[in-house]
């Protein structure tokens, strides 16, 4: 199984509260979407599930192991199956696309020069950018970045995503384009899936359609027929703790005054 669960899990730095006693639990193919404003611990739980960042209490489980207290080298075989998408896309700006997507299995000596080549064609075709392989981070547009840095994190077959605003700052089109990458990994790769945003209207094209491959392999996204989705979920936080957690037509029924203020 490759689920996430954070169980009453607690972080602070000095008298700053940053996760209170906080609770999650992600199946295998579910996405939450992570919702709160500047603080409220949203990527602090990101940076729980690779192992960066220590829960002062509770307890985290990734893929049915308890990761509190692993080591570094123990944390290694677990991030591998983890794939991360940085908010700025996070590229080497010296490397070429391919050395970018490529740069994981060139660390750990994964195959000849074939093969790697092979694998970053594979990536690069399935985030739309097969014709970007040997341009340099500086020839591409932010969102081109973004599908690049998706494309990195799907080296290794990743079973886990994790992504931080990968839609911040990007224009509605290329926005669309980034959140159909994500819902076609969920949907049709059954990757678990947690996403942080701000970005609402992201969120709730997520939370309110599906990715479908057709008999001649074309992938369609069609909205579900009561808009909401069974296997994405939303949580809104805010200073660490949990102010709502359900599906998009109880975010959208809630009358709590902080999360109207924040969806509207």
């Amino acid at each position: 199984m490759n689920g996430i669960r954070f169980e009453t899990v607690s972080k602070s730095y000095d008298d700053q509260v940053v996760l209170d006693r906080f609770s999650m639990s992600v199946e295998t193919a579910e996405m939450k979407i992570i919702l709160g404003g500047s603080g409220s611990g949203k990527s602090t739980i990101l940076k729980m599930v690779l192992g960066l960042i220590r829960p002062d209490s509770g307890s985290i489980t990734v893929s049915d192991q308890s990761i509190n207290e692993l080591d570094e080298e123990e944390l290694m075989p677990l991030r591998s199956k983890i794939g991360m998408v940085f908010q700025e896309g996070a590229l080497f700006d010296s490397l070429t696309v391919a050395e970018n997507v490529s740069y994981r299995l060139r660390e750990q000596k994964s195959g000849s020069e074939e093969e790697i080549r092979a694998i970053t064609e594979e990536v690069l075709g399935f985030v739309g950018l097969g014709d970007a392989i040997d341009r340099m981070p500086s020839e591409l547009s932010g969102g081109m970045k973004r599908r690049v840095a998706i494309a990195r994190a799907l080296v290794g077959n990743p079973s886990i995503m994790l992504y931080d605003e990968p839609t911040a700052g990007l224009d509605p089109i290329t926005s669309r384009t980034i959140c159909e990458l994500v819902m076609r990994l969920r949907d049709l790769e059954q990757v678990t899936t947690i996403f942080v945003t701000h970005d609402l209207k992201s969120a709730m094209t997520m939370a309110s359609e599906k990715a479908f491959r057709e008999e001649n392999g074309e992938v369609q996204f069609r909205r579900t027929p009561n808009g909401s989705n069974g296997n994405t979920g939303f949580i809104i936080l805010e200073s660490g703790r949990t102010l709502l957690e359900g599906q998009r037509i109880d975010l959208e029924r809630t009358d709590d005054t902080y999360i109207r203020e924040f969806l509207d």
